[in-house]
């Protein structure tokens, strides 16, 4: 099965601009390197990324869990608020949950440290 990594770029550089959310950004709610947030939007380097990476991103772009893997294999994605594939372990949405929690605390802190550095320029 062949893989559409500029389809991903498409739509996940489309879904940013809606949000309209930065790169940075985008890596600090996605806990994914701005490196290859990067690489991935610019869609020049189409190498094979951990299912978790696709999944941090399309979480973070407010999508289903499995919407950017969909898109790579060229398939539909699923709605945003359809379940995600989760096999046996009841464990996993919990855990899913938990770390989009985290996700959301890191992006905020994130934001608070860019203000207080900003505060602390503007005070020297």
């Amino acid at each position: 099965m062949t893989e559409d990594w500029s389809a991903v770029a498409e739509a996940m550089n489309a879904r940013a601009a809606e949000l309209a959310l930065k790169q940075k950004e985008l890596a600090e709610r996605s806990g994914v390197s701005l490196a290859i947030v990067r690489e991935m939007q610019q869609g020049r380097i189409q190498r094979r990324r951990n299912p978790r990476t696709l999944e941090a991103l399309s979480i973070a772009l407010d999508w289903h869990p499995q919407h950017l893997g969909a898109v790579l294999q060229g398939k539909t994605p699923p709605e945003a608020d359809s379940p995600a594939t989760t096999g046996d372990d009841p464990l996993v949405p919990l855990l899913n949950t938990i770390i989009r929690e985290l996700r959301g605390l890191r992006a905020q802190v994130g934001a608070l440290t860019n203000r207080l550095d900003d505060a602390g320029r503007r005070k020297d």
